[in-house]
């Protein structure tokens, strides 16, 4: 089984901009997505951001287009770099990898589709 830990949360003020990563226990393991979900207090956990692996194409939550960026920097690593962050932002970033194929793309903005997850890490950006 993969493991997966995301690194890079803190506190940030509004408009500041961090950079999460996903690390995996394995180089290389067969997956078909990475995904990155958040999670605040008191709300479902929500879809943040995907990209399939094979062939690098990226989708945004509506609430995050234009802001942040998810890209692969190696074969281990899956980074989210948010910028221009606003309170509402806040929450615990969870990196997931998806081992699984659908025929349905939109499958990959839902937590079904994946199926390891990182313990997650806090982001909290302060008004």
């Amino acid at each position: 089984q993969v493991q997966l830990v995301e690194s890079g949360g803190g506190s940030v003020q509004a408009g500041g901009s961090l950079r999460l990563s996903c690390a995996a226990s394995r180089r290389t393991f067969s997956k078909y997505a990475m995904g990155w979900f958040r999670q605040a207090p008191g709300k479902e956990r929500e879809f943040v951001a995907s990209m399939m692996w094979n062939s690098g194409t990226t989708y945004y939550a509506d609430s995050v287009k234009g802001r942040f960026t998810i890209s692969r920097d190696n074969a281990k690593n899956t980074d989210l770099q948010m910028g221009s962050l606003k309170p509402e932002d806040t929450a615990v970033y969870y990196c997931a990898a998806s081992l699984t194929y659908y025929s349905d793309r939109r499958t990959y903005l839902t937590t079904e589709a994946y199926n390891n997850w990182g313990q997650g890490t806090q982001v909290t950006v302060s008004s």
